[in-house]
């Protein structure tokens, strides 16, 4: 087996245990990669990601890690594949570049006392940014939308190694979908995507993951309005939802959702009762 950084999935030959047999057999592994993110020419962060789709995902980072507040701040996005991983080169204006220095720079000077660990907790917390609050989306619609998510993970299907972020449109119908190992990394690509494309914007995002305060607050950055999860949701997600605007449900699955926040977005009969009520 040759492995290439570019390569999304990995054929492997394997010995498959079971019932006390033994068989061989062709096995499907998710690859994940280094992704090194430089800013105008200084590192900022290494993560772990899937090798596809790497510049929308450069860009919705930048974008919900409030980097830049707009796609047009973004200059340029240059990929560079390496045996040890991939650097993404992101070029931003020089006013986004100084104020990323200078939060750096805030950060690094904070050692040497008993205050620093607040202090780093603060900045971690980003300022609570409230999202528009024009969507409206059927909850009718929900069980369309779910129908279509095997589809739209072909990684998974192959590996069950990656988590998935789909946009709907108002009739629940899956307009853009992006996986990764990393479910905070597919979310970014989905904001990326329909950023660097001034594509038709979602009016909901259906997570196969949990929402957790990360997932929250980067939704919040891209003014996703309506966030639809399923797994559970976490105490501080349902915090930072109802501070943001956010309608919030979770356990979406099997003709089921949990409605934790803003309820008032959501229409049809099976919902209007308990929207009133949150």
């Amino acid at each position: 087996m040759e492995y290439h950084s570019h390569a999304v999935v990995t054929e492997r030959n394997v010995v498959l245990l079971e019932l006390g047999q033994a068989s061989d057999l062709t096995d499907y592994v998710a690859n994940e990669v280094r992704v090194a993110l430089v800013y105008n020419g200084i590192s900022h962060t290494v993560m772990l990601a899937s090798p596809e789709n790497l510049e929308e995902f450069a860009i919705g980072f930048t974008l919900s890690e409030r980097i830049v507040s707009h796609v047009n701040e973004i200059k340029g996005v240059d990929l560079e594949f390496t045996p040890e991983g991939v650097l993404i080169q992101v070029e931003i204006t020089q006013r986004c570049f100084m104020e990323l220095k200078q939060q750096r720079r805030n950060m690094a000077g904070r050692t040497g006392c008993g205050l620093c660990g607040v202090a780093q907790l603060e900045e971690a917390v980003k300022p609570v940014i409230r999202v528009d609050s024009d969507a409206r989306f059927n909850i009718d619609h929900l069980q369309f939308a779910l129908e279509q998510v095997k589809e739209n993970q072909h990684h998974f299907r192959l590996t069950g190694a990656t988590h998935a972020a789909m946009g709907l449109d108002q009739d629940g119908q899956i307009i853009a979908a992006f996986e990764d190992i990393g479910r905070h990394i597919a979310l970014d690509k989905l904001i990326g995507g329909f950023s660097m494309r001034q594509a038709q914007r979602p009016v909901a995002v259906l997570l196969t993951s949990r929402a957790s305060f990360e997932m929250v607050q980067k939704a919040a950055s891209a003014n996703i309005q309506i966030l639809f999860a399923m797994s559970a949701v976490t105490s501080l997600a349902l915090e930072l939802a109802e501070k943001s605007n956010i309608t919030l449900i979770g356990f979406c699955r099997n003709g089921r959702a949990t409605l934790y926040t803003h309820g008032y977005r959501l229409l049809g009969q099976q919902c209007v009762s308990l929207a009133k009520a949150i």
